[in-house]
C-alpha cells in the first residue's frame, strides 16, 4: 500500500469514527427535553455539515492525479486539522449542554 492509500484509509477511518460518535449523540438528543433537543439538533446539523466537508475534501484527494495529490496534501492536512478541531469542539459543547 502506498502513502496515498494509507493516507486515504486513515482519513476514512476518522470519518467513520466521527459518524459513529454523531450517531451516539443523535440518540442522546432524542432523550433530551424539547428545548434542549432543539439546541442539540442545531449542533448535530453543524457536525453533519463538518462530516460532509471532510468527505468532500477526501473525494478531492482521491480524484486528484498523483502530482495533484502531492500538491493538495499539505492544504488537506491543514483543512483536515481544522475540521477535526471543530468537530471535537462541537462534541464537547454537545456533552456540556446535556
Amino acid at each position: 500500500m502506498n502513502e496515498r492509500e494509507l493516507y486515504q484509509q486513515k482519513a476514512e477511518a476518522k470519518l467513520s469514527e466521527w459518524k459513529a460518535e454523531l450517531d451516539k449523540l443523535k440518540a442522546q438528543a432524542r432523550q433530551a427535553d424539547a428545548d434542549t433537543r432543539i439546541e442539540l439538533n442545531r449542533q448535530i446539523e453543524a457536525m453533519d455539515a463538518q462530516i460532509e466537508q471532510g468527505e468532500s475534501r477526501l473525494r478531492e484527494l482521491s480524484e486528484a492525479s498523483e502530482q495533484g495529490w502531492q500538491e493538495l496534501k499539505q492544504g488537506f492536512e491543514t483543512a483536515w486539522g481544522n475540521l477535526s478541531d471543530a468537530f471535537d469542539r462541537a462534541v464537547d459543547r454537545f456533552r456540556h449542554h446535556r
